[in-house]
């Protein structure tokens, strides 16, 4: 039997119930920086410690690993917990909380498998000085925005940086951004004014977060959208309902996100076989000629894991992908 690839060890080590599987010759050299820089080692630390006994991962590894689990479990609770003390007060709001802090919470199984780096908020742009004042009471103070986010505005405590987000989906398109709110569900952990975006919503974010980046994002932005279209339920996944396939494909064509939804959901396709079937289902249609140039130049170099990916027209296909 041949020994487990770089892909083979991800795909045990990013399962929420991962097979007892021996992963003794897996490529650990190679696994283990990559895992952290991807964002993948905490939950990896975890499934190899409790639910897999080692798997015959060599012990350096193991240590490696599980130091950064801990570490990001301890980093997320602060920034957590700090984000939650500032917010929890505020009342007659209505903003959206997304990415890793969201999901951290209402995704995985354990609040220290998935990474925060920051904390993300969409809200309207006529609420972003209040807010954003409203935080100053607890010591966030304005940054320069150093990741390239695009945010509005972004706070920080020192610890915990807050991007501010405002017309994600571009000044033409408010009627749709209202929508979002609309349909937008409370998340009464963060207090009466935090919400999340319904779960059709909050797939199409992520994806165009992935469109804006040129799809240069840790592989665990694809796990989370395996949990979001993986349907199924668990301890803390708010998200566990069948997609409503027509609605996805309606807002995807109004926020011109149809090639990018593709895209990623090619990707997790080709990444996790277990939601093969749900992503195939959830793909917009598009024309062939479309779906061979998105296979060729996007879906089929970032399916292929551990390699550097340089894309020719970077910044067209970008366009390409945001309807800009």
């Amino acid at each position: 039997m041949a020994p487990p690839s770089l892909l083979d060890t991800f795909r045990v080590l990013s399962s929420f119930a991962p097979p007892r599987t021996d992963l003794r010759a897996a490529p650990w050299e190679a696994y283990v920086d990559w895992a952290i820089g991807q964002g993948l080692a905490p939950l990896a630390a975890y499934n190899l410690e409790y639910r897999l006994g080692g798997a015959g991962a060599p012990e350096w590894a193991r240590d490696r690993l599980l130091s950064i689990y801990q570490g990001s479990v301890n980093d997320n609770v602060m920034k957590l917990v700090n984000f939650k003390r500032a917010v929890d007060e505020l009342e007659g709001r209505k903003l959206l909380l997304v990415g890793g802090a969201s999901f951290a919470e209402s995704l995985y199984p354990h609040v220290g498998f998935r990474p925060v780096l920051e904390v993300q908020v969409i809200l309207k742009r006529m609420d972003v000085e209040g807010f954003a004042n409203f935080l100053r009471q607890s010591h966030f103070v304005p940054e320069e925005d150093d990741l390239g986010s695009g945010a509005t505005q972004v706070v920080s405590d020192g610890h915990t940086p807050v991007l501010l987000f405002s017309d994600v989906l571009g000044k033409s398109r408010r009627a749709e951004l209202d929508g979002i709110f609309e349909r937008a569900e409370p998340m009464k952990v963060f207090g009466a004014s935090f919400y999340r975006p319904c779960l059709e919503d909050v797939l199409l974010l992520t994806v165009l977060e992935h469109a804006r980046q040129g799809y240069e994002v840790p592989v665990l932005s694809f796990v989370d959208v395996r949990e979001l279209i993986s349907g199924e339920p668990g301890m803390r996944n708010l998200y566990a309902r069948p997609l409503d396939v027509a609605a996805l494909h309606e807002r995807a064509v109004a926020w011109r996100l149809d090639r990018a939804l593709f895209a990623s959901l090619s990707i997790v396709e080709a990444l996790f076989p277990e939601v093969a079937e749900r992503a195939q289902a959830a793909k917009p249609p598009l024309r062939r000629a479309t779906r061979e140039l998105l296979q060729r130049l996007l879906i089929a170099p970032t399916s292929e894991l551990g390699k550097m990916r340089v894309i020719r027209g970077g910044d067209r296909l970008r366009r390409l992908l945001t309807g800009q």
